[in-house]
């Protein structure tokens, strides 16, 4: 397994007012999804000029704004695996294809989430 690149995301019913705070930081939009898993679910990547990468998820109906880290791998099936190996569970259950990427959003025993994520090539 391979990390590709980690970086913090934000899952947040907030989404325009996140995305706002983080252009005002100087971070750019780099590309996004939507309709994510056929649910009511968007995302974006941003990046600024440093380098430094965030993602800003919208959820509908969450209690809290959630922060997790985004880790990108060459092998999802072999980092689920591992992670599943020292406890971490799968919170949805299976690895969710977006097209462009499969991701699985893992947590840990002790509620941390590190959401991993294959792109397709």
């Amino acid at each position: 397994m391979k990390i590709t690149s980690f970086n913090p995301s934000i899952i947040t019913t907030r989404f325009d007012d996140t995305v706002a705070l983080f252009e005002a930081l100087g971070f750019e939009r780099r590309h996004g999804q939507e309709e994510i898993d056929g649910r009511d679910i968007k995302s974006v990547r941003m990046k600024n000029a440093d380098g430094f990468h965030v993602d800003v998820t919208y959820v509908e109906n969450i209690p809290q704004d959630k922060v997790q880290i985004r880790m990108n791998v060459d092998d999802i099936e072999e980092t689920v695996k591992m992670l599943e190996e020292k406890g971490f569970k799968n919170t949805i259950g299976r690895i969710v294809d977006q097209g462009s990427s499969l991701n699985a959003q893992m947590m840990s025993p002790s509620g941390f989430i590190i959401t991993v994520v294959h792109h397709v090539k």
